[in-house]
């Protein structure tokens, strides 16, 4: 019976020895850890461990496609094997760890090592070719190197990193800084910036800086003249110019359509060119023509000609109020009837007034405070005072001719006072003094002649409310005595007025010989 019973227990030994094996076999699981990335010619460490798991275990790090990179033997209690790897270009691709003890295997989990290349010889080229390009247009960079893989890119525009806050114009796409709509603020220098990273070590290969020019259309060219003398000679000047624009342009001037004068302007947008000129005479029209690779445009015509100063001038003085109301300045004005070129001087109570080249305030002792404007064509007296009352008048001659003949205005009073009339009397002329007096005569007569007429008709009144009291009188005395007609009766005209002498009606006869 008890040797039935060992037979029995013989398969459920062997059974249970099986289960041990396959059990053991399974329950081993060993673990990797390592980079999943590493730079070329660097030096990598992958750990493979399989914790307390009893000894010894043989560990073997493996590549996906099977080969078998090293094996290490655990020698020691939870220590890992490491397997250090010198990163090539062919080190890339997925790894895992094989753990094999007496009783069974396991295998790790698999990481991916990437293996990254620093950049090297990054420069930048652009689109277009070179980096030139008017206002309005596109211009793309791109940021290239020869070697290089997981790269970052950054880019500078005049040392500033380039991001949305410095232009919604820049727009950095991988590699690419694309520049729509370009303005004349996107000119500067450019350079850019390829870099990766791996554990925290970043490099870093710049570029060298490369000039973005934005060119501007240019303007519509303008177009004057000047004349000056050399001893008994004349010489005139016409000048060209834009406003805006990106040199080099050429500039031409054509003299009643034929032309006569080119220039190239590198790095001005002018130009200059001698003409022929005599003074009263028209010596034709001008006009200006400019031309860039894209643009050709023509300024307005010109005629060229040079009148002397000569005609009537005149002072125009205004008043300027502050806001109380209150006398804040005097401006006066020169008006100049003919002239091309005037040269203006003013005088005060016959005193020449310095005049100045920038506007200014000049003061001087003894003289008025005051500012000349407008090419001293505008005098305003920037300060009230006694110094500024007197006669202010404005002469004129050509500018060309120091020599030349002077033209004069009227002289002007213009008073420092608390009220200022909007009319004020200008200089002692005889026909606005008449016409003043002439004035102020009428007003005196209407006043005298309105108190007369009241006084006329307040004693015409009395002397009729007598001549009628006086009347009913003798009507009473007829009744009593109707025989009896009194000698200081007054008798009336067809026209119902008294024929009398009476003493009363005496200062009437006075009035209307008077008013007469």
């Amino acid at each position: 019976m008890t040797n039935l019973q060992a037979l029995c227990l013989l398969p459920i030994l062997a059974l249970a020895n099986m289960f041990v094996k396959i059990s053991g076999s399974s329950s081993i699981h060993p673990e990797l850890t390592g980079p999943d990335m590493a730079y070329l010619n660097s030096r990598v460490v992958f750990n493979c461990s399989t914790p307390n798991y009893p000894l010894p275990v043989t560990y073997e790090l493996i590549r996906d496609s099977g080969v078998r990179i090293d094996v290490r033997m655990n020698l020691q209690r939870d220590q890992p094997a490491l397997f250090s790897l010198k990163v090539s270009a062919t080190s890339e691709g997925s790894y895992h760890c094989k753990a094999t003890t007496k009783r069974s295997t396991g295998v790790s989990n698999s990481i991916r090592l990437s293996v990254v290349t620093p950049a090297s010889n990054t420069r930048v080229t652009s689109e277009p070719f070179p980096p030139v390009a008017y206002e309005g247009s596109r211009v793309i960079l791109s940021c290239d190197v020869a070697k290089g893989s997981h790269l970052s890119y950054t880019w500078f525009f005049n040392k500033q990193e380039v991001t949305s806050s410095v232009s919604p114009f820049f727009h950095p796409t991988g590699n690419k800084l694309v520049m729509e709509m370009v303005t004349p603020e996107h000119a500067g220098w450019y350079y850019c910036e390829a870099w990766s990273i791996v554990q925290g070590n970043k490099r870093v290969s710049s570029s060298t800086v490369v000039q973005v020019t934005v060119k501007v259309y240019i303007s519509k060219p303008k177009i004057s003249f000047s004349i000056s003398k050399v001893g008994a000679s004349y010489f005139g000047n016409v000048t060209c110019w834009s406003s805006r624009g990106s040199p080099p342009v050429n500039f031409s001037l054509s003299l009643d359509g034929k032309e006569v004068g080119s220039e190239t302007a590198n790095e001005y947008l002018s130009a200059w060119f001698p003409v022929t000129m005599t003074p009263g005479m028209d010596m034709g029209v001008a006009q200006c023509w400019v031309k860039t690779e894209l643009q050709e445009l023509m300024s307005e015509p010109l005629t060229l000609e040079v009148v002397p100063v000569g005609g009537d001038m005149k002072v125009k003085v205004e008043y300027l109020y502050r806001a109380d109301s209150t006398l804040a300045a005097t401006r006066l004005h020169c008006q100049v009837s003919r002239g091309t070129f005037p040269y203006i001087s003013w005088l005060l109570n016959d005193s020449v007034l310095p005049s100045k080249m920038h506007v200014d305030s000049y003061i001087q002792p003894g003289l008025p405070h005051y500012v000349l404007t407008n090419l001293s064509r505008t005098l305003i007296l920037s300060e009230l005072g006694q110094e500024n009352t007197g006669y202010y008048r404005c002469r004129a001659r050509d500018s060309y001719n120091d020599s030349g003949p002077w033209v004069e205005s009227a002289a002007v009073l213009v008073p420092v006072t608390d009220r200022i009339w909007n009319c004020l009397p200008q200089a002692p002329s005889s026909t606005e003094i008449q016409s003043h007096a002439l004035l102020a005569t009428i007003e005196v007569i209407t006043v005298v002649f309105c108190c007369f007429l009241l006084l006329m008709l307040a004693a015409g009144g009395v002397c009729v409310y007598r001549m009628f009291d006086h009347q009913q009188a003798l009507t009473h005395t007829a009744v009593i005595n109707s025989d009896e007609v009194p000698q200081s009766a007054p008798t009336f005209q067809s026209g119902g007025r008294p024929n009398t002498s009476s003493t009363d009606c005496d200062t009437q006869d006075q009035i209307e010989e008077i008013t007469v």
